[in-house]
């Protein structure tokens, strides 16, 4: 028999320091990194709520990204911090954060899931006295920080997924995430999926029918060559496979985006700089497959189950890559560097191994999805 199976076995936790998740009325998690950051931090909440159904789980991220856990079903409310904030004088500042501080401590928090090395949330923990919080171990950190939490987890395993080092801050509250628990969400909502859908309209397409490619990252040492997707686009449609091509709002973005368009005999049908981060998640969900670099349009497209190809070179697709089973990741099999996590070889911006990265290996991968 298994100690599982034993009486009196079926409640054990190995975890001395494990919480009763039955006594959790709110919580709050906090995550202040960037867009794909955010989002792969999503089974955080799926989880928690999943074993504490009565909580009430709220977010605190940047403002810029809470298009990332809005309308997610596990969270009741989404606070957030403007880094514009800074922008409004000392005494501007400080009415914002006052109002915000006011807030979370009207929520009455039990639990603060603290995710990243901020200080913002070790200070968060002093200041709202929850029953329980927990936070990263930080290796250098004064006792102050570690006096801030009631739980430390252990986390920088070059190895493991983000996804499952955030859930690892659960795990060391003593819930073990489920196998099926574990995947990212992200809900585009009504709106942007009638927006996107008049877009493809325009286009004259419809969902599933077209292949979305998004081929920059905010930090350019991600990206493939320009002459190499714009070879890539042109070897899909020859294969008969129309292609929408996205980029962020900024200029670098778009400049890539012109370039890639300049060199395809047909041009690609293009939704650059037009789309907000829910729309951009309702094109993908659209489309039959999703190609790009380690960015955070990657991370929505396992989010929202579109098989997904993607290249990587210097950051680590085993800590990074796409969270999603029905995905593959393109990478240097000839650079025994990688991943170096450097910005370009040598700090150039410009990455050996994702450079010389075919296209027929990229071509072959989306093949995989999309049939010979």
């Amino acid at each position: 028999m298994s100690p599982a199976k034993m009486p009196g076995m079926e409640n054990f936790n190995p975890l001395r320091d494990a919480i009763p998740v039955g006594e959790i009325r709110r919580a709050l998690v906090i995550k202040l990194r960037h867009h794909g950051d955010v989002l792969v931090s999503s089974p955080v909440f799926s989880v928690l709520k999943a074993h504490a159904p009565q909580a009430e789980i709220d977010a605190l991220v940047y403002a810029d990204t809470a298009e990332m856990v809005t309308l997610h079903p596990a969270i009741a409310q989404v606070h957030t911090i403007d880094r514009k904030w800074k922008q409004l004088g000392v005494m501007g500042q400080l009415k914002a954060e006052l109002a915000l501080y006011n807030a979370l401590k009207a929520r009455g928090y039990d639990l603060i899931i603290h995710l990243t090395e901020h200080w913002r949330g070790a200070w968060l923990c002093r200041l709202l006295k929850p029953r329980w919080a927990v936070g990263p171990t930080v290796k250098g950190r004064p006792k102050r920080w570690k006096q801030s939490f009631t739980h430390l987890q252990t986390m920088h395993n070059p190895l493991r997924h983000m996804a499952e080092t955030n859930l690892d801050s659960l795990r060391r509250l003593g819930i073990q995430p489920g196998p099926d628990e574990r995947r990212l969400t992200l809900v585009p909502g009504a709106a942007a999926e009638a927006a996107v859908a008049a877009h493809l309209a325009g286009f004259g397409l419809q969902g599933k029918d077209f292949i979305h490619v998004h081929p920059a990252s905010r930090w350019f040492f991600k990206c493939w060559p320009v002459e190499r997707m714009a070879a890539l686009v042109e070897r899909l449609q020859s294969a008969g496979h129309t292609v929408v091509l996205t980029a962020a709002p900024s200029n670098d973005e778009k400049r890539m985006l012109e370039a890639i368009q300049a060199r395809l005999v047909k041009p690609a049908f293009s939704l650059s700089g037009q789309l907000s981060l829910k729309e951009l998640a309702a094109l993908t969900q659209a489309a039959k497959l999703f190609i790009g670099v380690d960015s955070a349009p990657m991370h929505i497209a396992a989010a929202v189950g579109t098989p997904t190809v993607a290249l990587f070179g210097p950051s680590g697709d085993k800590q990074w890559g796409p969270w999603s089973a029905n995905s593959r990741v393109v990478a240097s099999t000839v650079h025994p560097c990688r991943p170096c996590g450097h910005d370009g070889c040598g700090g150039s911006k410009v990455s050996d191994c994702l450079t010389t990265i075919a296209v027929d290996d990229v071509m072959a991968a989306s093949q995989e999805f999309l049939g010979a």
